[in-house]
């Protein structure tokens, strides 16, 4: 592996995004898109939400004028709420009558869900569930289950010039409404001039107005909002990303690139990505003591470079058993 990144193909990890089309005012009750649009969303794993923070005479804003704290507010917040309360019902009815006790668990989970989203008026993911919890909340796909990035949408000259009027109150109104999420103020059309350019016209476009492009930072946060990492295999002919959730063993790290290798585990030799940089080989990781033999308790760390070592008969013997 130590010519691994001159390999002849790259395969990267990526991220899946999805473009919805925009709410407008009234969507839970059923204009525009209406739940439509909403199911749209309760069907990703989580959200960016693009705020519109630049005024454009030849853009129009469906609310006649630009109000990126106003269109926030558009997110239904009690489509939750609804959702809930219809189903809660309908779980109460049966359970309380007895016909069906195997909904016992799933009528608990929703009470606690109740709790926090109507009776302490709190979003979903800022609470700790348990296991049995989060089937039930992978169930109905509430939308404040979901992580959320807001982009800030600005004019090219505010982003160069890194000031608008809108990104206090922005923040102001994302502190008090979900705390702790990310934002990231970028220009559309900014990062249409750089994604139409050469990478040296893009560097020196870059330098002459003293401001970066952010899609790569964009990509990495939603990455992490969604618990996801990667780890590297690579070899002469091939380097390649593998997606993980966060907290992946290694076995389960193996399973990624096949089955067998998660079946037949013995062990995985890893360096990562930083320390491959630094000390420029495989050799002279292991002579720095940073190329590591790990076993089925490893927890995969983002940027890990791995040779994962398999018994190849493994899953041959589990067929014959079955």
């Amino acid at each position: 592996m130590s010519t691994c990144f001159f390999a002849q193909f790259k395969v990267p990890a990526y991220l899946n995004v999805v473009d919805i089309a925009g709410l407008v005012k009234g969507a839970a009750e059923g204009q525009g898109l209406g739940n439509a649009f909403l199911s749209h969303i309760s069907a990703c794993d989580a959200i960016f939400h693009l705020c519109r923070a630049f005024e454009d005479s030849d853009v129009t804003h469906v609310e006649g004028e630009v109000d990126p704290v106003r269109d926030l507010e558009i997110i239904p917040r009690n489509y939750d709420e609804e959702k809930l309360l219809t189903n809660l019902d309908k779980l109460e009815k049966v359970v309380n009558r007895g016909s069906n006790k195997a909904l016992k668990p799933e009528y608990d989970s929703m009470v606690k869900i109740k709790q926090i989203l109507v009776d302490e008026k709190k979003h979903l993911r800022f609470a700790d569930w348990n296991a049995h919890d989060i089937e039930c909340l992978n169930k109905y796909l509430f939308l404040t289950s979901k992580p959320v990035v807001y982009l800030v949408n600005l004019s090219e000259k505010d982003y160069i010039r890194k000031k608008n009027k809108w990104l206090i109150k922005i923040k102001e109104w994302v502190d008090a409404n979900d705390p702790g999420a990310i934002i990231i103020p970028f220009s559309g059309m900014f990062e249409q001039n750089c994604a139409d350019m050469n990478p040296a016209e893009k560097l020196e476009y870059e330098e002459e107005h003293k401001v970066k492009s952010v899609l790569e930072k964009i990509i990495v946060t939603g990455f992490k909002a969604l618990q996801l990492e990667y780890f590297f295999t690579a070899g002469p002919d091939e380097v390649r990303a593998w997606i993980i959730q966060k907290g992946t063993k290694a076995p389960q790290a193996a399973g990624r690139i096949h089955t067998d290798f998660e079946k037949g585990f013995i062990m995985a030799e890893v360096m990562h990505y930083k320390d491959f940089k630094e000390e420029g080989s495989e050799h002279d990781c292991k002579a720095a003591g940073k190329y590591r033999q790990q076993g089925r308790n490893y927890t995969v760390e983002d940027g890990d470079i791995i040779f994962f070592k398999f018994n190849a008969g493994a899953g041959l013997k589990d067929a014959k058993k079955k």
